[in-house]
């Protein structure tokens, strides 16, 4: 038994404890399964069925951090990213207008891209062309989108519009049967507080702060449980009106039909690569979808590993060799978390919970993919979880995202200006892709204006032309 475990995950039972990776697995677990919940929230707005949903979610989960113990013997675990799926449900869905289908069509191809490009030396290229301080800002903006949209979920916002200052694409726009657009005349403001959902979702958020705050293990996932109840005893969930005939585990699993393989079907893949003249703009979104999952990734992996001597970015000790193999399970999860029906899987930040805890094999990142496994056969529950529930968690984890800003020097007008746009303007343009897009162009803006062009990568000027490209073709 010990010699398997050695062997395939690393472990070693002179130098480590079962008990303790087994537990640093259990509390990895905890602190990210609050994605279960939150995943289907926010992919379910595309139109995908919630319980097919959180089945998908834990069974990509549990598959992409299998293929991590394994391949790359390291305590890290993944699911489907934070990021990714508000890029995926708000920029591509939403905002660029492809069906869910095709959206899970573009993750299968980043992934497949990915994994080449990890394979050779353009990940390298990519990864070295880009500034500390915009790679700081795309993991800060990101925080920014997640926390505003979970603003958005609460109920705390409203939006204000001027007479004859907006267009309506449809009829009906008063019974909210057709899209508003609106100029820069539209301006948000905090709702009244006389709703309950509102009001609940601020106790949640408070609850969520309580929870973090203290640091106690499962906090997030915790405060979801509390909220949720908390949502019941005032009325705002009816129990006795949900068809749990209906949600069930076989339910669950009959529905993940409507999802799984749908990103290789006619409505997915098939239909991406037939549409011939939004090619320009589906490789853009593919390109966001791959370069936000790298750096994600490699941001992580660097961030936690390196810390305790389980990962180096270079050295001559193998442990660029676990980087490597890291990536690859990662990039193969992504494409397999398409399939399975959910957006890029990614390396979690909170496997730095799990690493604290004493876990530095293998073994712990399969005891996750063991509780998401089992977490797969409990899809009811979601049904009664409300988005006052799960939108503090947002907020929460946009909040955590930030942190990176503190990488940034604020002082320096070269790191400030493109910095600032990179991260703020995410939130200000609700989309992922135009934050990057933005960021990078006035990062070659400030080295132009310094005169020191020649120092802006090739990799970034072919990235700024593709960027122009699009605006371009946006504006025809």
């Amino acid at each position: 038994m010990m010699t398997f475990l050695e062997k395939a995950l690393g472990f070693d039972s002179k130098s480590m404890k079962l008990r303790t990776e087994i537990i640093a697995g259990a509390t990895t677990f905890l602190t990210m399964s609050y994605i279960l919940a939150v995943n289907p929230s926010i992919l379910a707005s595309t139109g995908m069925d919630k319980g097919a949903l959180f089945t998908g979610t834990a069974l990509a989960a549990a598959i992409a951090t299998l293929l991590l113990a394994f391949m790359a013997k390291l305590p890290f675990a993944q699911a489907p990213s934070m990021g990714l799926n508000a890029f995926f449900t708000f920029t591509v869905v939403f905002g660029l207008g492809y069906s869910w289908q095709e959206a899970l069509a573009m993750v299968f191809i980043c992934g497949i891209i990915s994994l080449i490009i990890t394979l050779t030396n353009v990940r390298k290229m990519i990864i070295e062309s880009i500034p500390n301080a915009l790679r700081s800002a795309i993991s800060a903006g990101i925080g920014v989108f997640l926390a505003y949209v979970g603003i958005k979920n609460a109920g705390l916002l409203k939006f204000s519009i001027d007479p004859g200052s907006y267009t309506v694409a449809g009829e009906g726009a008063d019974k909210a049967q057709a899209a508003i657009t609106a100029n820069s005349s539209a301006v948000p403001g905090l709702v009244s507080f006389n709703n309950p959902a509102v009001l609940v979702a601020i106790a949640g958020l408070a609850i969520t702060i309580f929870f973090v705050i203290k640091g106690i293990k499962g906090g997030i996932i915790l405060s979801i449980l509390t909220t949720t109840v908390l949502a019941i005893a005032v009325g705002l969930v009816d129990v006795s009106s949900i068809d749990f005939s209906n949600n069930h585990v076989g339910a669950a699993f009959e529905d993940l039909k409507t999802i799984f393989g749908a990103a290789l079907g006619s409505q997915g893949l098939g239909a991406l690569i037939s549409d011939t003249a939004r090619l320009p703009e589906t490789l853009m979104a593919i390109l966001a979808f791959s370069l936000t999952d790298i750096f994600d990734t490699i941001g992580t992996l660097i961030g936690t590993g390196e810390k305790v001597g389980i990962v180096a970015t270079n050295g001559e000790n193998h442990q660029s060799d676990k980087l490597d193999k890291a990536l690859y399970s990662d990039l193969i999860g992504t494409s397999i978390g398409a399939i399975a029906g959910t957006s890029n899987v990614t390396t979690y930040v909170e496997s730095a919970a799990g690493i604290g805890a004493g876990g530095r094999t293998g073994l712990t990142a399969l005891v996750v993919a063991v509780c998401f496994a089992i977490s797969s056969f409990f899809s009811p529950l979601l049904a009664i979880v409300p988005s006052a529930a799960t939108a503090p968690i947002l907020i929460i984890v946009g909040i955590m995202m930030l942190g990176s800003l503190k990488n940034i020097h604020w002082d320096d007008m070269d790191e400030a200006v493109p910095a600032f746009f990179t991260s703020i303007f995410m939130g200000f343009s609700y989309s992922i892709t135009q934050g990057i897009a933005v960021g990078f162009l006035t990062y070659t803006l400030t080295k132009v204006v310094k005169g020191q062009a020649k120092d802006v990568h090739a990799m970034i000027w072919i990235l700024d032309a593709l960027f122009i490209l699009n605006y371009i073709s946006m504006a025809l």
